[in-house]
């Protein structure tokens, strides 16, 4: 699986932990008509929303991914792409906390309401990852892709070649537009 991919996916499916979180916890609030929960959870909801959202503004990868990718192996051949098993590999956690939490949120309301607020904080904190590393691959003519590993072993990448981008230049001339250079 493409790592640009599985960080698109990593995003996206904290993004439906959070949601499914939320409303779990909003129907054990309601259940139990508590009126001052209910504005708790909004508000931690907002907070860990301007949380993430003030980690993610960024938009370069992040140090840990700088370093998984410096870390690659390069491969001439493409690995086995199986995405359904590498997410699965990788985003347990994420599965077995959402079903944990959500199971606990008609006991505990305010298990599934914090589990949720660290989801928006990870789904928004990741959300320009994909972004950097394909403009990373774009620039280097190269694509990475998730390794196999054990569920418990850190993740690997494999770097395989690809093609190189030239954007042409705004002006036309084929050269560089110093306009365009950062000052």
């Amino acid at each position: 699986m493409r790592f640009t991919d599985f960080l698109k996916a990593t995003v996206l499916t904290s993004a439906g932990a959070a949601s499914a979180l939320a409303a779990v916890t909003a129907i054990a609030i309601n259940r139990d008509a508590d009126a001052t929960l209910a504005a708790v959870s909004v508000g931690y909801w907002l907070v860990a929303g301007a949380f993430g959202a003030l980690l993610g503004r960024h938009a370069e990868t992040n140090p840990p991914i700088a370093r998984l990718l410096a870390a690659a192996k390069f491969s001439p051949a493409l690995p086995d792409v199986r995405p359904h098993l590498v997410l699965l590999n990788r985003l347990w956690p994420l599965l077995l906390s959402t079903i944990a939490a959500g199971a606990l949120a008609f006991l505990f309301p305010q298990v599934s309401m914090i589990a949720a607020g660290f989801a928006i904080v990870w789904s928004l904190s990741w959300r320009r990852q994909e972004s950097a590393v394909a403009a990373i691959e774009d620039r280097d003519g190269v694509r990475f892709y998730v390794d196999r590993t054990s569920p418990v072993e850190p993740i690997r990448l494999v770097r395989t070649p690809s093609f190189h981008s030239e954007f042409p230049s705004s002006n036309g001339a084929g050269k560089v537009d110093p306009a365009t250079l950062p000052r």
